[in-house]
């Protein structure tokens, strides 16, 4: 526990400091890197399961889906959608792997090197190139940066809570087959704390969000975005489970793999990005 907490402690320090310093830039980077060690490491589970995915292809995509519309638009000066871009390198992805499938990999195999490669591809760099979504949304660049932060903040502080909460009252088993240490009043005390400390967020903030983005209104918008992030976090259980692996690697003290940092943000990110449409 106290490793986990020091590593929670030195990575937000980090986030924080890179983002005080380079902004967008830095929040752009650090997304492109842990994507593609997510990817990385989900290959890896993949390889345990039998499949044989095209690693360094798959990887070298997920960095082109989740830098590419930031940058272009940066540097040509236009507004590139980030979610035809991702799209189109997808479908690119997935023929480029039926043509290497077929001299590359015995039969029997090849069905599962392609769903493998073209389904890492999408449910990690798709989902989280959502947040570059978010950090594009409008001009306002501190306004889109906050956003972002704020999301992260409520999907991660709902793991810690959830966590902190199970550990003192939690007895009742939320999905024992999945995930046997996670229980019903650990989400219910995860989301409370993710509400509170949206509101915070949004309260010590307000200068620099948008002016509708009332502390009332992301205490509200947190308990969505929380209950989301403890599904997508049991989905990483669930994929560790039936990979027989424990962790999903040792790149961080106390926490694990990549994929063990970001797995409550991959399927929150599209959510946090379609509820922030209607926020002006």
């Amino acid at each position: 526990m106290l490793s986990r907490i020091i590593s929670t402690l030195a990575l937000w320090s980090i986030v924080l400091s890179s983002l005080w310093y380079f902004g967008a830039h830095a929040a752009v980077v650090l997304l492109t890197l842990l994507s593609a060690l997510t990817l990385h490491e989900f290959y890896g589970l993949t390889e345990k399961m039998g499949a044989r995915p095209f690693r360094w292809m798959g990887i070298l995509v997920s960095g082109l889906i989740t830098a590419g519309p930031y940058y272009l638009t940066f540097f040509l000066q236009e507004n590139y959608e980030t979610a035809n871009l991702a799209s189109g390198l997808l479908v690119l992805a997935l023929l480029v792997a039926c043509v290497r499938v077929l001299r590359e990999r015995d039969a029997d195999v090849r069905v599962e090197t392609i769903a493998a490669t073209i389904g890492g591809l999408l449910y990690i760099p798709f989902m989280l190139q959502f947040l570059t979504g978010i950090l594009m949304r409008d001009s306002d660049s501190s306004a889109n940066l906050t956003l972002c932060l704020w999301v992260i903040a409520v999907a991660k502080f709902c793991d810690v809570g959830a966590l902190l909460t199970g550990l003192a009252i939690g007895r009742h088993k939320l999905a024992p087959n999945i995930s046997p240490k996670k229980t019903w009043e650990g989400a219910f005390g995860g989301v409370l704390i993710a509400a509170g400390i949206g509101a915070a967020i949004a309260f010590f903030a307000a200068d620099l969000l948008p002016e509708s983005f009332t502390p009332t209104l992301a205490a509200i918008l947190a308990v969505p975005l929380a209950i989301v992030a403890i599904i997508s976090d049991l989905i990483e259980s669930v994929i560790k489970r039936r990979a027989d692996a424990k962790d999903t690697g040792e790149l961080i003290p106390g926490i694990g793999g990549a994929f063990d940092l970001t797995d409550s943000l991959i399927l929150t990110a599209p959510v946090a990005y379609f509820i922030l449409l209607f926020v002006e």
